[in-house]
């Protein structure tokens, strides 16, 4: 594959339940390109978010390699780990983790000051508008709605420039209606930014709109 992205290689992650051990993944190998829009499917327990959140660094595999933009992630320590993370990455997740205590805009802020860098509020103002929510900026989180509160969560993902958007089930916890919001919003920023978008849920109707799908099974990939 062309501008491989992502590039994960025998990948095996086993957990213990009950005090035996339950393999999630046996050895599973994945590539990403560079922009390319990917859906993951599969029943719950198939193993979607284990391999979701090791693609994103946010847990490793008990084997096998995960080289992004050619750097093979044993290779970082944790801080490097982290700061490599939060350059490359955005993610979305069913619930949209955003901090209560904090204004729209300053959730949407928050990378910038994890990093320690310039906040760019500029930046941080066109997608909240890009998504709709203008007239939200000092609003607080409990005073949105749950469609207005994933907007956020996208828009957070996405104010970094992330080369992978990782979306773990991001319209499970909507309704119709606002879900379907979310999945164009979600393809629109992916286009204009040209960044991966790795997306996995039991969702059908979601996965349709996929021109590349993969469905684990038991751990591997099936057809």
């Amino acid at each position: 594959m062309n501008n491989v992205l992502l590039r994960g290689i025998g990948l095996k992650k086993t957990y213990t339940r009950e005090g035996a051990p339950l393999e999630i993944l046996k050895g599973v190998s994945i590539e990403i390109a560079t922009g390319e829009a990917l859906c993951i499917m599969g029943s719950s327990g198939a193993g979607k978010s284990t391999i979701m959140h090791i693609m994103g660094t946010l847990d490793q595999a008990d084997e096998g390699d995960l080289e992004i933009e050619g750097v093979n992630i044993k290779n970082l320590n944790d801080q490097q780990l982290s700061q490599f993370r939060a350059q490359k990455m955005g993610f979305v997740f069913q619930f949209h983790h955003l901090l209560n205590e904090f204004t729209v805009l300053e959730n949407v802020l928050m990378p910038f000051w994890i990093l320690k860098e310039e906040s760019k509020e500029a930046e941080a103002r066109a997608l909240l508008s890009r998504v709709g929510l203008m007239d939200r900026l000092h609003h607080y989180p409990t005073q949105l709605s749950g469609g207005e509160c994933q907007r956020v969560a996208l828009a957070r993902a996405m104010v970094k420039k992330p080369k992978i958007l990782f979306a773990d089930e991001p319209t499970g916890n909507l309704d119709s209606q606002n879900g379907l919001i979310i999945q164009q919003l979600m393809f629109d920023l992916q286009k204009e930014s040209g960044a991966a978008l790795v997306v996995v849920t039991h969702d059908e109707n979601l996965s349709q709109k996929f021109s590349k799908k993969l469905k684990l099974q038991d751990g591997r990939w099936v057809r």
